[in-house]
C-alpha cells in the first residue's frame, strides 16, 4: 500500500507546545511502552504511522510537508520515511501533485498502482486504516477514477465539510460536497444520509499525473519542485475532486477526531498529567502538559488546560481555549525548542549580544559540518561522550571538556552510544539562523 500523509500547518491553536517549526503532529502526548519496557510519549505522526504499519507493514509512507519539518519528521520517524518537500505553500492540489511525481519519479512506483492521501493528525483507531486499505483496493482494481473516504458523522458538526448522496436523472448514485455548513444545515445533511468529508482519497498515479499537466503544466517531479512558486494556488477539493464525476465513496463508522484545539486534545489524552504537574481532590476535568523542568500546581480548578514549554504558559478554560490564535499572533519571540533530525535543542537565555543553548544529540548522529561568519560559540560538555571536528582536526569529548570556536571556523560534534549533551554559548552581535554555511563532512 502507498501512502501519502499530508502534514501542513504551524503551530498556533496548541500553543506553547506548537510554534512556527512544531506543528501540532509532533507534540508527544500518547503514552506507549518502548522495547525496553519503559513508559514514552508518542506524537500523532508516530501514532498515526505505527497504525499504518500494523495493519501493512509493508506500506510505503511518504509525508508531503514543508522544509521546516523535515528535522522533525527524521527525529521521530527515522531517515527510511519518504517525504516530499514542498519548497513554499501553493494550496492542496500542487502538494498533492509534487508528492505523487515524487513517488513516480522519485521513488519508482508505476502510474498503474494506487495511493492513498490522508492528513497527518486524525485521532484514529486501527479500523481507519483498515478502511483506508479498503480506499486503496478499490482505486487499484476498481473502474472509479477517484474513490473517498467519507466518516460517519456523530454530531451536527459545523468544523467539517460533507459528502452528500444525490440520485443522478438517469437513476445512478452520484456524491455532492458543501463547505462547512450551519449547524441546522449539517443536521439536515446528516437526516438525507450526508458523510463527514475527511479529506482522506485515494486513485491511481496516472490519474492526478494527468491532472498535473492538464492544471500546472507538467507532471515531471523536478519541473514541478523547480517552478513551485509559480504554480497555481488551487485546492484538490475544487479542483478534482467536486468536479470528478467517476468516483464512489466508502464508510468508515470508527472513532475519529480532528485534534486542533486544546479542548479537542485533552479529550484524547489518556492521563490527567503529562510531564511534572499535580492535581489537588478539588480539581475537575483539569489537563496538565508540563515540557519545564519545574513543578505546575493545580487546586480547585474546574474544565482547565494548563500547558508549559520553552515557548511560554497557558492557562485556559477548556472552551475558551478554541479562541487562542489572535492573541498567539501578537507573541513575537524566537523558537526556543526544536527537534532536528540529530536531537533537540532549547533556548536557556538570550541577550543582547549571546544566546545560551541546550544542545542533545541522540547516539551515534551528528551535525552537519558547517561555519558562521558572524559569531563565535563555545561548547561545554556536560554529558555523554563523543567527539568534535573543527577545521578538519578531531579529538574526543567527554563532560567537563570546553571547546571554542572562531566566527568562520568550521566544526561539527558527533555523539558516542550514549549520546551528548552540550551547553553552547553563541556570542555575537548577528545572531540568526542563517548565519549557517554547510559543507562536506571532512574525510
Amino acid at each position: 500500500m502507498n501512502i501519502i500523509l499530508l502534514s501542513g500547518g504551524s503551530g498556533k491553536r496548541l500553543w506553547p507546545l506548537s510554534n512556527d517549526i512544531r506543528s501540532k503532529q509532533f507534540i508527544k502526548i500518547f503514552p506507549t511502552t518502548n522495547e525496553a519496557g519503559e513508559k514514552e510519549h508518542i506524537s500523532m505522526v508516530q501514532r498515526i504511522y505505527g497504525q499504518i504499519k500494523t495493519v501493512d507493514p509493508d506500506a510505503t509512507v511518504t509525508i508531503a510537508t514543508s522544509k521546516s519539518q523535515v528535522s522533525a519528521i527524521h527525529n521521530q520517524l527515522g531517515m527510511d520515511v519518504g517525504i516530499s518537500v514542498e519548497p513554499c505553500r501553493r494550496d492542496t492540489f500542487a502538494a498533492i501533485a509534487l508528492a505523487t511525481a515524487y513517488l513516480h519519479d522519485v521513488q519508482g512506483v508505476g502510474e498503474n498502482e494506487a495511493v492513498v492521501v490522508c492528513p497527518v493528525d486524525p485521532y484514529v483507531d486501527d479500523s481507519y486504516f483498515e478502511c483506508v486499505n479498503e480506499l486503496y483496493k478499490a482505486a487499484e482494481n476498481g473502474d472509479k477514477n477517484l474513490v473517498l473516504m467519507g466518516i460517519a458523522p456523530t454530531y451536527p458538526s459545523e468544523k467539517y465539510g460533507y459528502i452528500k448522496p444525490v440520485k443522478a436523472a438517469d437513476g445512478t448514485q452520484g456524491y455532492a460536497f458543501t463547505e462547512k455548513p450551519t449547524k441546522e444545515k449539517a443536521q439536515e445533511y446528516i437526516d438525507q444520509g450526508a458523510l463527514w468529508n475527511g479529506g482522506v482519497f485515494a486513485y491511481k498515479l496516472s490519474y492526478v499525473l494527468d491532472k498535473a499537466k492538464e492544471l500546472l503544466g507538467t507532471s515531471s517531479y523536478d519541473d514541478l519542485f523547480s517552478g513551485y512558486s509559480s504554480l497555481k494556488k488551487i485546492s484538490f477539493d475544487y479542483a478534482v475532486v467536486e468536479q470528478e464525476t467517476s468516483l464512489d465513496v466508502l464508510t468508515y463508522s470508527g472513532s475519529w477526531k480532528d485534534l486542533g484545539t486544546w479542548n479537542t486534545l485533552t479529550e484524547a489524552m489518556e492521563e490527567p498529567v503529562i510531564g511534572d504537574g499535580r492535581l489537588n481532590e478539588n480539581c475537575s476535568n483539569v489537563h496538565i502538559v508540563n515540557e519545564l523542568g519545574i513543578p505546575v500546581l493545580a487546586m480547585g480548578l474546574k474544565d482547565v488546560v494548563i500547558s508549559a514549554s520553552p515557548e511560554g504558559i497557558l492557562v485556559s478554560d477548556k472552551e475558551q481555549s478554541s479562541y487562542i490564535k489572535p492573541f498567539v499572533d501578537d507573541i513575537d519571540q524566537q523558537v526556543m525548542f526544536a527537534e532536528k533530525s540529530w536531537g533537540s535543542y532549547r533556548v536557556l537565555d538570550v541577550s543582547e549580544a549571546s544566546m545560551t543553548v541546550k544542545v542533545t544529540l541522540n547516539p551515534r548522529n551528528k551535525m552537519n559540518y558547517h561555519s558562521h561568519q558572524h559569531r563565535d560559540e563555545v561548547w561545554t560538555v556536560v554529558d555523554g561522550s563523543g567527539k568534535t571536528i573543527v577545521d578538519g582536526m578531531e579529538q574526543p569529548v567527554k563532560p567537563g571538556d570546553v571547546v571554542t570556536m572562531s566566527a568562520g571556523c568550521k566544526h561539527t560534534v558527533i555523539a558516542g552510544d550514549e549520546g551528548l549533551v552540550l551547553i553552547e554559548v553563541q556570542l555575537g552581535t548577528e545572531i540568526t539562523v542563517s548565519d549557517k554555511q554547510k559543507f562536506e563532512m571532512p574525510v
